[in-house]
């Protein structure tokens, strides 16, 4: 049984679980420990289950509670080589963690992770793929300044995709962010926007992927209807019809019920 939750989502923190009945994994921990333990133990997950924890990169919605978590429930940490080096320099992992460098497929209780390679404004950020023992599979493709081959591929007839969608443009340039910081979300080591995620569904769903999940939503410059509306017309486009040909959803900031079985 393949379970994916996303326990938290945004530019307030970031928080995935995917698992199966002997146990799971995190992709990174950008709230506090025990808004982590709290949502796992919400959804019946207990912490000591979990395998490992997959960190995309270092900015702080995606690590802010990774030492404190990583305290109370030691376990190895992996990464790619340039952020396990700027985590190293935050002192965000506490003496004695295992951490490893992320480069070929691994391994993690019945899990097998693959990660890819980001453009983000960051050390060395990455996506993972991960396949569950039944061969079904899911990507976790966040942070991503603009769909790159390599993301694609990574991404291409996975069962179920977690994606960003973190902005409309004219929200966003008409929005009180100051300039440099506009600039940077809407450069190409920024953030993805409603529309060029939507551009890319189509063909994802012409791959094989029936679940959507829009993710990374900023508070700001966004709104969840928004962002499914935009996505929801290009997949519909091809004459797919949404509950028969693929289900799409929004992950919140902190939801008690985004809770998928696929």
């Amino acid at each position: 049984m393949a379970r994916y939750c996303p326990l938290f989502s945004g530019s307030s923190g970031n928080c995935t679980y995917l698992g199966t009945a002997s146990g799971g994994i995190l992709v990174d921990a950008g709230v506090s420990a025990r808004r982590i333990t709290q949502a796992l133990k919400d959804r019946q997950i207990d912490p000591k289950t979990l395998h490992g924890i997959f960190i995309t990169h270092e900015h702080s919605d995606h690590i802010s509670g990774l030492k404190v978590f990583l305290k109370q429930n030691p376990m190895p940490v992996f990464a790619s080589e340039g952020t396990l080096g700027a985590l190293a320099q935050k002192d965000a992992l506490p003496a004695g963690i295992a951490a490893y460098v992320i480069r070929d497929e691994v391994a993690v209780g019945d899990l097998r992770v693959t990660a890819f390679a980001t453009p983000h404004d960051s050390r060395e950020s990455c996506g993972y793929r991960v396949v569950f023992p039944d061969e079904r599979t899911a990507a976790i493709a966040t942070d991503i300044g603009h769909m790159t081959d390599t993301v694609k591929a990574a991404v291409l007839s996975c069962d179920l995709v977690h994606i960003e969608s973190n902005h409309d443009v004219a929200m966003l340039r008409h929005g009180p962010y100051p300039y440099y910081l506009k600039e940077r979300i809407l450069s190409r080591i920024g953030h993805l926007s409603n529309e060029h995620c939507a551009a890319l569904l189509p063909e994802l769903l012409q791959s094989g992927t029936t679940r959507f999940v829009l993710a990374h939503l900023s508070a700001e410059n966004n709104t969840p209807q928004l962002a499914q509306t935009v996505s929801q017309t290009a997949l519909c486009r091809t004459g797919a019809v949404e509950g028969r040909d693929f289900l799409l959803s929004v992950a919140s900031p902190a939801s008690d019920c985004d809770v998928s079985i696929f």
